[in-house]
């Protein structure tokens, strides 16, 4: 496990960079995993006042702040294909599968229920400056976020009709227990080539429909 956390932190600062500071005109709140449901509505009042709500990489909202952002349309970035791919880890199940077609990233509306809201756009990597897998599905992620912060920039993402997700389509829902060494392990073994999944692309992404995809 730790050698395959290596490539994914690899990945991470190709694309990314180093840690830095936030921005000047940035505020936030730190908190620790899961206790996000226990903040005061009076501290989170600050930020009730937004235009836009992004959900990344929370831990499960419940009470009366998912009922808050599910009324003022918040979005959530889920990090795998939906509705094919759903649950934790789907871009590694994606991978997992030979599916490197269904790696990416769902913009959707957030929901009640865990990554199920309506569909806004999915947000798909392209092999270039990709070196390996790592590279690949990193850049899903900074495909969902340069997409928002066009799409959020030019107003475009107002004008999208959502889509209800359609469940008969869905491949793998998994949950965090399913991730494990032995599965890092065979992952590895495999060395999947950048060039196999340049193929996989070539032969299936257009076979599938993503909605108003952006690629990156």
């Amino acid at each position: 496990m730790q050698d395959y956390f290596k490539n994914v932190q690899l990945s991470e600062k190709k694309f990314f960079g180093h840690n830095s500071f936030s921005p000047s005109n940035n505020r936030s709140i730190s908190l620790k995993s899961g206790d996000l449901n226990r903040v005061s509505r009076e501290i989170l009042e600050p930020a009730l006042s937004s235009d836009y709500y992004v959900v990344f990489g929370s831990s499960f909202i419940k009470g009366w702040l998912i009922d808050e952002l599910v009324r003022k349309g918040a979005i959530n970035i889920h990090m795998g294909v939906s509705p094919y791919y759903r649950g934790s880890s789907c871009n590694f199940w994606a991978s997992q599968d030979n599916n490197f077609h269904l790696v990416g990233s769902t913009i959707h509306k957030l929901s009640k229920g865990l990554d199920s809201g309506d569909i806004l756009y999915h947000a798909l990597p392209t092999v270039n400056d990709c070196q390996n897998t790592f590279d690949f599905t990193m850049k899903s992620v900074r495909a969902a976020h340069r997409s928002l912060v066009q799409r959020i920039s030019d107003g475009s993402i107002k004008k999208i009709t959502s889509e209800k997700q359609d469940s008969s389509l869905e491949i793998s829902y998994t949950k965090n227990k399913d991730f494990n060494d032995e599965v890092a392990k065979h992952f590895l073994d495999r060395s999947d080539t950048i060039e196999m999944v340049a193929e996989v692309l070539d032969a299936n992404r257009r076979k599938k429909s993503f909605k108003n995809a952006f690629y990156d």
